[in-house]
């Protein structure tokens, strides 16, 4: 009689790099002979990968093992693995604070999460950083993985890790490593393949995806080849853009400091690239852009995205915004409420400063804005930049709009929830329930800050992906 296969939960903290990272893991213990599940009881292992961009991501993870501390308890044999950015920064930090953890692994070394989870079943708890990632690894980026994918319409697909910059205030660097680009051509088959087996959108992921390439080029120009030194990530947007069967192409995250004009031509003449731009502002202060290492100034930054809206028609920008970084004045917040009215976001990501260790900015204490002054600011520029919000999106009632459905809704299952080009999430009434992946159109009729409603006029494509893509390296 056969063995009943361990059973695994894999909960994610954090952004899209971490989401990607954890389908990977995922796959890894798929392929090892472990079967997934959502309920814990059923769990022999449970694994957290985790971020350390902000405080609050140490908190959730350790209030989080306080709990599945119990859990183990609750039968032998159970196993808790602590991955990611998280535990790359803390290291012995994990296992002294929650000692129970079997595995605590990082960023570098995705590739051998099963291996370690059978490393501390046979011989007791395991640690594992790895300072940097391994260049000649087969695993060195995470999509030559296995993977185990839920949503088989769409996927990620990393074309770089790491980072190269210095921002004062942001801790990916020290945890990431430095930026490595995956070669164009493998990202260009991994996409074909993606697309051969129904996948119709992709999004490229990066931590700063508009410097992809430099790096390969230096490398050619050691090599003695005489290539010009700088960025391919326009040439990869529309060859990745012209794969057969790609219906909708997205990437994330961009470097204001490094958006070129050619990236925004690509965008504009590949059909497939979708119609927005998330672009980090940050602050609108120059001083305080300064103090962060941003490397360019609001000028600047207003000056390319207007020629990314002369060049892009109909493009939808998001953003970043932190308030409170230290040394911000009432001047400097004035300055980026300016900026944020004058760059007229369809949606802002606000962030109240939190200080990581081992930046820059976390040393400088003696800056550090009043809590209370900080709370104040914050729901300010939550009121700007909702009030923007929702008249962007007003502004859309009457249009007929091409979304892709992503399922139902959450509150309720009769309502189909939809995403549009330019990333807004449409809510309405199929009368019928829509496979995932279904392409339509819809013709909005209201709207609100953060999504619109829509009535269905026509499906234009059904999915015709599998329920659940494997993808294995070559």
């Amino acid at each position: 009689m056969s063995e009943t296969p361990q059973k695994f939960v894999v909960r994610t903290f954090g952004c899209q790099m971490n989401e990607h990272d954890s389908e990977r893991i995922a796959g890894l213990l798929d392929a090892d002979g472990m079967t997934e599940t959502d309920d814990d009881s059923e769990a022999d292992v449970i694994v957290l990968n985790t971020c350390c961009i902000r405080e609050n991501a140490d908190n959730r993870l350790y209030g989080t093992l306080g709990h599945l501390k119990t859990w183990k308890a609750g039968k032998d044999g159970r196993q808790i693995v602590v991955a990611g950015c998280l535990s790359q920064k803390d290291r012995h930090v994990v296992q002294d604070r929650a000692p129970w953890v079997d595995v605590v692994m990082g960023t570098h070394n995705v590739h051998r999460t099963a291996e370690l989870v059978r490393e501390s079943r046979e011989h007791g708890p395991v640690l594992e950083i790895l300072d940097e990632a391994v260049v000649d690894d087969h695993a060195l980026f995470p999509s030559a993985l296995p993977v185990r994918r839920e949503t088989s319409w769409n996927a990620w697909v990393t074309i770089q890790i790491g980072c190269d910059n210095t921002c004062a205030y942001c801790i990916v660097p020290a945890v990431r490593g430095r930026e490595i680009s995956r070669p164009l051509d493998d990202i260009v088959r991994e996409v074909t393949d993606l697309a051969v087996a129904g996948v119709t959108e992709v999004t490229l992921l990066g931590q700063n995806v508009n410097s992809y390439g430099r790096d390969l080029a230096l490398g050619e120009r050691r090599d003695g080849a005489d290539t010009r030194v700088a960025p391919r990530f326009a040439e990869l947007l529309s060859r990745v853009g012209s794969v057969p069967g790609i219906r909708r192409v997205r990437y994330t995250s961009p470097h204001p400091k490094d958006m070129r004009t050619d990236v925004l031509s690509a965008m504009a003449g590949t059909e497939a690239v979708c119609e927005h731009l998330h672009y980090p502002l940050q602050s609108g202060s120059d001083r305080v852009l300064a103090l962060m290492h941003r490397g360019y100034t609001a000028e600047r930054y207003l000056s390319r995205l207007a020629e990314a809206r002369r060049l892009i028609p109909d493009l939808a920008v998001t953003t970043d915004i932190i308030v409170g970084f230290p040394g911000e004045t009432d001047d400097d917040f004035a300055r980026t409420l300016e900026v944020a009215a004058e760059a007229d976001f369809d949606s802002t990501y606000t962030f109240i400063f939190s200080p990581r260790e081992g930046t820059e900015a976390a040393t400088m204490t003696d800056a550090f804005v009043d809590p209370s002054v900080v709370a104040d600011r914050f729901e300010r520029l939550r009121t700007v930049v909702e009030r923007t919000a929702v008249r962007r999106h007003r502004e859309r009632i009457g249009r007929t709009e091409e979304v892709v459905v992503e399922g139902p809704s959450k509150r309720d299952a009769g309502v189909t929830t939809a995403r549009t080009r330019q990333n807004k999430l449409v809510h309405f009434r199929a009368g019928t329930q829509l496979r995932p992946g279904t392409y339509a159109s819809v013709v909005v009729t209201d709207a609100a800050a953060h999504f619109l409603h829509g009535e269905l006029l026509e499906v234009l494509a059904v999915p015709t992906h599998r329920v659940r893509i494997p993808v294995h390296s070559a």
